[in-house]
């Protein structure tokens, strides 16, 4: 099976109200979808443009700013189940920090012609998320994506750099890791996409990363963003030499970056690849310790 990934270099971009959000965001994905597109994957805390909305003494207050964006979410989401019902596509919206009860967790949710079909939240958080945001890491839930080209699973940002979540996650089907990020600096993007091109080459799997870019001076969480759009591969037969399937033409510029995955060739390899890793990590037991976790599937 084949399906066609856009992946999103994304810029934080000022708007005067919640109608020219919808205005831009529509239009982004109804570029995605003229380029035949199938699923789009936008970045990690993209919707912290929505911060521009609010008033001036709230984009100066970082934790104030997230409970102020609250008031967005369901119209947020909203436009996103619209979009991809309209469409007949599935798209990973931008992560949203989602308060509940006494937490707030990072949540990127996941909408297909049915709606919202569901979320993953980021499970491990940066110093800055913890230490400067209190942004919480999420309960040990992972989800597995079953649409009818195959499965995947949402390992964001921070994520990608550990190889558990992407390991269970492959263990249950999925064959596609989607990594939303949001990184400032190149070493911060460097860790990203070294992360991803790990996992891809652990479990014999595809991985896309989509990346917020520019700068935006009003928003004290995304002020600065450094990133590109990647997908990468196991190197191996039938599939590129360096694993690197496709990267954006430049960092820093706007748009979607599209690959059409073909599924087969990551069964041939883990059949018959020129090494096992998928298999190999499982059979003599290098494995991680994963009885903290859960998985679910949920049908797209």
């Amino acid at each position: 099976m084949k399906t066609i990934v856009a992946a999103a270099q994304y810029p934080i971009t000022y708007h005067l109200s919640f109608d020219d959000w919808r205005s831009h965001t529509t239009r982004w994905v109804d570029d995605a979808v003229r380029q035949k597109a199938q699923l789009l994957l936008f970045p990690e805390y993209a919707v912290m443009e929505l911060v521009s909305l609010l008033p001036l003494v709230v984009q100066q207050d970082l934790r104030q700013q997230v409970r102020a964006l609250e008031q967005y979410r369901e119209a947020c989401w909203e436009l996103f189940a619209q979009l991809a019902q309209r469409h007949q596509v599935i798209i990973v919206a931008p992560s949203y920090p989602v308060i509940e009860g006494d937490k707030i967790f990072n949540r990127a949710a996941v909408f297909s012609s049915k709606g919202m079909v569901g979320y993953q939240d980021k499970q491990f958080m940066t110093r800055f998320e913890a230490e400067d945001w209190g942004i919480d890491a999420a309960p040990g839930l992972l989800t597995v994506f079953e649409a009818d080209w195959g499965k995947f699973g949402i390992q964001i940002c921070y994520d990608i750099e550990f190889p558990l979540g992407a390991q269970v996650l492959n263990q249950h089907g999925a064959t596609l890791i989607l990594a939303p990020s949001c990184t400032e600096t190149i070493r911060g993007a460097t860790r990203v996409h070294v992360g991803a091109r790990a996992r891809a080459l652990e479990n014999q799997c595809y991985v896309a990363v989509a990346q917020t870019i520019g700068e935006a001076p009003w928003s004290l969480a995304v002020d600065v963003n450094y990133g590109f759009a990647a997908f990468y591969s196991t190197p191996d037969v039938n599939l590129p030499e360096d694993g690197i399937l496709g990267v954006y033409d430049a960092p820093q510029l706007p748009g979607w970056l599209l690959q059409e995955l073909d599924f087969s060739k990551i069964e041939y390899v883990r059949d018959y690849g020129q090494v096992f890793n998928f298999k190999d990590q499982q059979k003599t037991g290098y494995t991680h310790d994963a009885s903290n976790l859960a998985v679910q599937t949920l049908r797209c």
